[in-house]
């Protein structure tokens, strides 16, 4: 079975994902729903998970308003390998929703920025439901499936907060917006990572749109990258797993198994 290391206790942080190190990189905290993405369990292939989920206050609010709250944790979540010292390990970045996306924008401005990072060994990434533009309604959704369980007050008064920060910081004050802060799905159409690239996602999904994910693929492919896309056309968002437990679990495996042995 996968070892699992939890690195809350250091990082003080949540976020899921896998390393062969297969880095798991569970995400969206969005938590307690179909949007909660399942561990992985595959027990004959000797790699150690790390399971982040990024707080879901920092994926709505702090990314929205343009602060790169989640570049520290992402800056955290790296240094994990060397705290375990499994950084010359061959890693894997498995990522959830948009809210995975948004950290995974900022471990590759590390991976190509920072002294330490730079020298970490990627051997590829999987994304799960994502990435996706802007998509008011879809990201009101997400919203909502984590309040699911807050009182209904705050949950309303919540949605309507950051209603209005969308609206104000990504239409009525883009061009400004744009001076200081790139959107995480612009950064990634023309980020300058070349290690494979498998996206899972459907065309049912009504939080992340197919055709974002689409649009995605082509441009990483334009860039010569290898990518492979599955659409599962039936499954909702992050739910892929648990409508096609087998399917799922085998493309994950080849594709590690495909990038390890590159």
């Amino acid at each position: 079975m996968c070892s699992q290391l939890w690195g809350q206790p250091r990082s003080q942080v949540s976020v899921g994902w896998i390393l062969p190190i297969w880095a798991a990189g569970a995400w969206a905290g969005v938590l307690g729903t179909v949007c909660t993405p399942r561990t992985f369990s595959f027990s004959d292939q000797g790699c150690i998970v790390i399971r982040y989920t990024a707080p879901w206050h920092m994926v709505f609010f702090s990314e929205s308003l343009g602060i790169p709250s989640l570049r520290v944790l992402a800056q955290k979540l790296l240094e994990l390998l060397f705290d375990y010292e499994i950084e010359k390990e061959p890693l894997l970045f498995h990522v959830f929703s948009n809210a995975g996306v948004m950290l995974y924008r900022y471990v590759l401005e590390l991976l190509q920025t920072h002294r330490r990072f730079c020298h970490l060994r990627v051997v590829g990434t999987i994304f799960d439901s994502g990435p996706g533009d802007s998509n008011l309604v879809g990201a009101l959704r997400a919203l909502a499936a984590i309040l699911e369980h807050r009182p209904a007050v705050l949950r309303l008064l919540l949605l309507l907060a950051f209603a209005l920060v969308a609206v104000l910081f990504h239409v009525l004050l883009a061009p400004l917006t744009a001076l200081f802060h790139t959107h995480f799905y612009d950064r990634l159409l023309d980020a300058a990572s070349r290690w494979p690239e498998l996206y899972l996602y459907s065309r049912a999904d009504e939080v992340v749109l197919a055709r974002d994910v689409e649009r995605m693929v082509e441009a990483r492919l334009a860039q010569r990258v290898l990518v492979r896309s599955v659409d599962f056309v039936s499954s909702a968002h992050v739910s892929h797993l648990r409508d096609y437990p087998t399917y799922y679990t085998s493309l994950c495996v080849n594709f590690m198994r495909s990038c390890v042995h590159c």
